[in-house]
């Protein structure tokens, strides 16, 4: 296999990151998108009953942690990818549509409490650690940390578009807030922290917040980087334009399985991840050698069959 095998796993918290096509700016200074955006994650977390710990839209790419207790992984990235890229062309004007995202997302597993609140962190911080602004306040970007830690439940109304266009075949007046629900956007708590109170959670939150955006203005001094461009670059950023600097990756790029600061977890997670490998490995080439009994490892999809190349 060239790419890595996915597998649903209803105990499994990931961290997810899906970048754009040549890591084209088309998620800046949209504030109707964002808003799109959220809303069809609130719809489809609902759909699929997700567990969402943090969202956070940057330019050129989101980062999602959550958890899929229904082992529906693929179905629910499918459904959320494919709105992101119809409401991007209908709310960004420039965009002169083909692929929007450059490959399927990237997807790494966090095996701990203290893998998923380190990358909590790391999503509420991407603006600061990505070196656009000195605070996240500043950052003009969907980002879920403060309604995560205060548990805010923001509703967004979203539109049912297929029905509704159908529909305007056979009304062209018909009434869109008939095919209108309002679905609510909830991010769960991190684990670990359930004894306290919403705001002794609150203060805790922003202080590790502020301890954590401290060592990251810390580290580039260190190396040099004094500053922040001024907040008017950030908000005069054209849709679709590249960014100076952007993290790159192709196809065959390696990126970690799991994201973990202990080696015991890497390791106990890549040994049971190898051996579903083999697995799969072994009923694939059972499957497509004639055998439609061929049993695959729980929570791996079966491959497709090609017949003389047809």
């Amino acid at each position: 296999m060239t790419q890595p095998l996915r597998i649903e796993d209803p105990n499994r918290v990931s961290l997810i990151t899906t970048r754009t096509r040549n890591s084209e700016l088309w998620f800046v200074n949209n504030h109707a998108l964002h808003n799109r955006m959220c809303g069809n994650l609130a719809r489809f977390s609902n759909k699929y009953e997700i567990e969402l710990y943090a969202f956070t839209i940057q330019g050129n790419h989101y980062h999602l942690v959550g958890a899929f207790p229904k082992a529906n992984r693929a179905d629910f990235m499918r459904d959320f990818n494919s709105s992101t890229q119809r409401s991007v062309k209908a709310l960004v004007k420039s965009y002169l549509g083909g692929f929007l995202w450059a490959r399927r997302y990237a997807e790494q597993a966090l095996p701990l409490d203290g893998d998923i609140e380190d990358k909590f962190f790391y999503c509420a911080l991407q603006s600061v650690n990505a070196g656009l602004c000195a605070r996240i306040s500043d950052y003009p970007g969907y980002n879920s940390f403060y309604d995560a830690i205060t548990g805010n439940e923001r509703e967004f109304e979203v539109t049912d578009w297929t029905a509704y266009h159908n529909a305007r075949r056979h009304n062209p007046d018909v009434d869109r807030s008939q095919f209108a629900t309002i679905f609510k956007l909830v991010f769960k708590r991190l684990p670990g922290y359930e004894s306290l109170t919403p705001e002794q959670y609150k203060r805790v939150m922003l202080e590790k917040l502020e301890q954590r955006r401290r060592k990251i203005l810390e580290l580039r001094a260190e190396q040099g980087k004094r500053g922040f461009p001024p907040l008017s670059a950030l908000h005069n950023t054209a849709p679709g334009s590249r960014p100076q600097t952007t993290k790159t990756s192709g196809r065959k790029t390696f990126r970690p399985l799991v994201l973990s600061a202990c080696a015991s977890a890497r390791s106990n997670f890549l040994s049971i991840y190898f051996r579903i490998v083999r697995e799969y490995k072994d009923a694939s080439e059972a499957f497509r050698g004639g055998d439609p009994l061929a049993s695959f490892p729980l929570g791996t999809y079966k491959p497709p069959l090609c017949f003389n190349g047809v």
